[in-house]
């Protein structure tokens, strides 16, 4: 995993608490935003069928418009791509990997996530 994610101006610092863990729809994702003296940070989370978390900034790497910016459908229903409602690039769920239309050769910006206290907070 890269630490691109902290090159935005406004990335929160590692142990930032995101959302209350039972907050997190199973088998779904979350658009956020974060706040803070920086300025607002986009983060989308998804909570895969076995449970596993991720999260990435909610940035499409084509145009850097949110991946939800026309509609909240962007998990394919067997929960292992998302799609940009603006042009339709798609992306591995599991790694943020482009892998079809204007997604490849694209990554989306992974950050680090882990619950801790009921928490969803931002790792290291």
């Amino acid at each position: 995993m890269t630490a691109a994610w902290q090159q935005y101006r406004s990335a929160p610092d590692p142990g930032t608490r995101v959302v209350a863990a039972d907050a997190l729809p199973e088998r779904g994702h979350l658009s956020l935003i974060l706040e803070s003296e920086r300025g607002r940070f986009p983060l989308l989370v998804a909570r895969l069928a076995d449970n596993a978390l991720v999260a990435y900034v909610n940035a499409c790497p084509h145009q850097y418009l949110p991946l939800d910016q026309r509609g909240d459908r962007l998990l394919s229903e067997d929960g292992e791509t998302l799609r940009c409602t603006n042009h339709d690039a798609a992306f591995a769920t599991r790694t943020g990997e482009g892998v079809g239309g204007l997604g490849l050769g694209c990554a989306l910006d992974a950050v680090p996530v882990r619950l801790e206290d009921g928490w969803l907070v931002i790792d290291k």
